[in-house]
């Protein structure tokens, strides 16, 4: 079942990825105080995971395009909370959104981030879908890359996006679903 990098943004959001919302406007001061308020709990939440693994880290809250961030630096262990190739890191997120949940009764879009993990991870996609398109564009031919999680197809999705004279769109089932970047 193929998507197109439109409706994928709307998978991501509603999975666990990274869909870049617009900057909260002034007039939303009120979802401003809630995700500080969500972010507050987030890192009240994860400090307490860190205390009971015995883990060093720093706990850094922020606002920004429309939801909580919440990162983690600074620790020795923090890679093990991050796991291969995320995937530990996407478990602490959900759960991390649902005490988020169970406290302040809505849904959350927060992220997390650990040890600079997934900052990394967003540029080296960035990379991957810049250089896939100029491949396209060069050879005129079809190009799959390796199943993503949403999070990864929404930042491949991005960057190709950026390029004139190509697209892309997802297909397959998760967890072996796909970007497909073609010819325009």
């Amino acid at each position: 079942m193929a998507e197109t990098a439109e409706a994928v943004g709307t998978e991501a959001e509603t999975e666990t990825e990274v869909a870049e919302a617009p900057a909260a406007s002034p007039k939303n001061g009120a979802d401003d105080d809630l995700l500080v308020k969500e972010g507050d709990i987030a890192g009240d939440y994860l400090e307490r995971l860190l205390d009971l693994l015995d883990y060093d880290g720093d706990i850094d809250l922020d606002v920004e395009a429309g939801r909580a961030i919440v990162s983690i630096d600074g620790g020795e262990d923090l890679e093990k909370l991050v796991g291969s190739r995320g995937n530990v890191l996407e478990a602490l997120q959900e759960l991390t959104r649902l005490a988020v949940q169970q406290e302040t009764g809505s849904r959350s879009r927060l992220m997390l981030d650990i040890a600079g993990w997934r900052a990394d991870r967003r540029e080296e996609l960035r990379e991957l879908g810049r250089s896939t398109a100029e491949s396209v564009l060069s050879s005129g031919e079809k190009v799959r890359l390796q199943p993503m999680s949403p999070f990864e197809r929404k930042v491949v999705h991005d960057a190709v996006a950026a390029i004139d004279g190509v697209r892309s769109e997802s297909e397959g089932e998760d967890p072996k679903r796909r970007v497909v970047v073609s010819p325009a």
